[in-house]
């Protein structure tokens, strides 16, 4: 226990640093959510509270943060006016929970680890570019709120395209000085100069940039009003102001609609979709780790079905993995799960006790550090460097990245992973064996794994054998033949002689000469030394 204990306190203030970071991000995210999901305001902020203080000890990823998904927004919305009511929503959230704890003993978690490097990249990439497009508006002072800024509904990539290009014509003075001098200082407090400095590098940047955003607003208040960022571009948190109050905002699912079988039907959705975003996101944070840490995929599902569990019973939206949020703690320089676990009790504390005060933030400042995260996920580098490793990593890369622009996170990556089965097919395709010629001497050699796959590049390169030759099939490197590319090479041999070939089979046996198939009688082959 004391070993863990020093770990932790080893990375003690970039944590404590980092995670004031996420909560800068998460917070008007929350809100965000809450309210595209048709829910009350509050109850995002209770999820990401959840996300921070249950799932970060339960989850077995220390950069992960989890919180209130805006993939799932439609879902939560279309669930709420289904049920007709939220507290009936709260209790498919809490079956969706058991759910995804079951999904996590079965060994469901292995699922993520079938993404391939170049998918799983293609999406950090999307998502950068994501957060470019969708925190250009905020930046530039033209649109009003947060709703939908982490999702990647169909709706949202068409209108986010159009806010994009309009924000570039409706700038607001004081809200764009705000987030370029805020990228400025984000910038400058990464650079090498300030890292010379023990003392500057004890503040955050994020911080410092948060900071300028509010003096600058409060300056302009008073002696510039048309540089005055107004109050609907600031941060919108309900002000409690005591723990009765924040009592008083919780919710208990409605247990009378357990034999609606809606309530099933709901859960049901939510705990497949909320798993496998999940399951990107620890996968994408995986690769982000600069300490290179794998994430036990079935634990994590446990920790995000106990989190949706207590998160349902106190009255909060459904929790996963969030790569955003995540992005943004490895970029703000966390290192262990306690950055997570502390942006959960500042969301907490803050709701108690110092709402008042940061609702003065600008969203203009809170873009700015978006907008970095985005480029560091969506750097033109890492385009080139995919180039650079060939078609078969660019163009799945590359159309995950344009399919999760278009569309939305999960068609995305279900475009992208066909692709890249396409790429895998086609590799196996033509290392599954090789044929050499030397004259009328021929040699078919089957490497490793032969499956059905392979039957039409078997049969034409059996095709291929001329007239009065010698060829030799060599099976013995191959691990496993399907029984396919047996019976395809036992046809074979039966019209071989009528074609004057002499053929010599190495790594196989011939079991019987009267095995009736399709009405003839042909050898029946199989492979040797224990193959299949």
């Amino acid at each position: 226990m004391k070993t863990h204990l020093d770990y932790y306190l080893k990375y003690l203030r970039q944590d404590f640093s980092a995670s004031i970071v996420v909560f800068l991000v998460a917070l008007p995210l929350c809100l965000g959510i809450a309210l595209a999901s048709g829910a009350p305001l509050f109850a995002g902020i209770i999820s990401g509270m959840v996300g921070g203080m249950v799932v970060a000890w339960f989850s077995g990823s220390q950069l992960s943060v989890s919180g209130p998904a805006a993939g799932l927004t439609v879902i939560v919305f279309n669930a709420i006016e289904t049920l007709g009511s939220f507290k009936a929503f709260l209790l498919s959230l809490v079956i969706a929970g058991i759910m995804q704890m079951a999904l996590g003993f079965l060994r469901a978690g292995m699922i993520g680890t079938f993404f391939p490097s170049s998918v799983i990249k293609g999406m950090l990439a999307a998502i950068g570019m994501i957060l470019i497009i969708k925190q250009t508006p905020h930046a530039t002072g033209y649109d009003a709120g947060y709703v939908g800024d982490e999702s990647y509904m169909q709706e949202t990539a068409r209108s986010s395209f159009l806010d994009f290009a309009q924000s570039l014509h409706g700038i607001s003075p004081g809200a764009t000085l705000v987030s370029v001098v805020a990228l400025l200082i984000l910038i400058v407090w990464e650079s090498g100069l300030v890292k010379r400095f023990d003392l500057l590098r004890i503040i955050p940047g994020p911080l410092l940039a948060v900071t300028w955003g509010v003096a600058f607003n409060t300056w302009a208040l008073r002696f510039a009003p048309e540089w005055a960022i107004s109050e609907k571009y600031l941060v919108s948190l309900p002000e409690l102001g005591s723990t009765s109050n924040f009592v008083n905002q919780l919710r208990l699912p409605d247990f009378s609609y357990f034999i609606n079988p809606q309530i099933y039907s709901v859960a049901t959705t939510l705990a497949i979709i909320a798993s496998l975003e999940t399951l990107l996101s620890v996968e994408a944070v995986d690769k982000l780790d600069p300490h290179k840490r794998i994430s036990p995929t079935n634990r994590e599902l446990k920790a995000q079905g106990l989190g949706n569990i207590v998160s349902g019973m106190i009255g909060g939206l459904p929790i996963t993995a969030v790569i955003v949020r995540s992005s943004a703690n490895i970029n703000a320089g966390g290192q262990t799960r306690i950055a997570c676990f502390f942006h959960g009790v500042l969301l907490m504390v803050s709701v108690l006790f110092f709402a008042h005060y940061l609702n003065k933030i600008p969203l203009a400042c809170l873009a700015a550090i978006l907008l970095q995260t985005g480029y560091k996920l969506a750097k033109p580098m890492m385009f080139v460097e995919f180039y650079k490793k060939g078609l078969n990593q660019f163009v799945p890369f590359s159309i995950t990245v344009l399919a999760i622009l278009c569309t939305d996170l999960l068609e995305g990556i279900a475009i992208g992973m066909a692709c890249g089965i396409f790429f895998v097919l086609r590799a196996n395709f033509h290392v599954a064996m090789s044929l050499t010629q030397h004259g009328s001497h021929y040699l078919l050699r089957l490497h490793k794994d032969v499956s059905f796959l392979n039957k039409a590049l078997l049969r034409h390169y059996l095709s291929s054998i001329a007239d009065d030759s010698e060829l030799i099939i060599d099976g013995d490197k191959a691990l496993f033949i399907d029984h396919d590319i047996l019976e395809t090479i036992a046809d074979f041999l039966q019209a071989a002689p009528d074609r004057n070939i002499d053929v010599e089979l190495r790594g196989f046996a011939l079991e019987s000469q009267t095995l009736e198939y399709e009405g003839a009688f042909v050898p029946r082959l199989v492979a040797a030394a224990g193959h299949a």
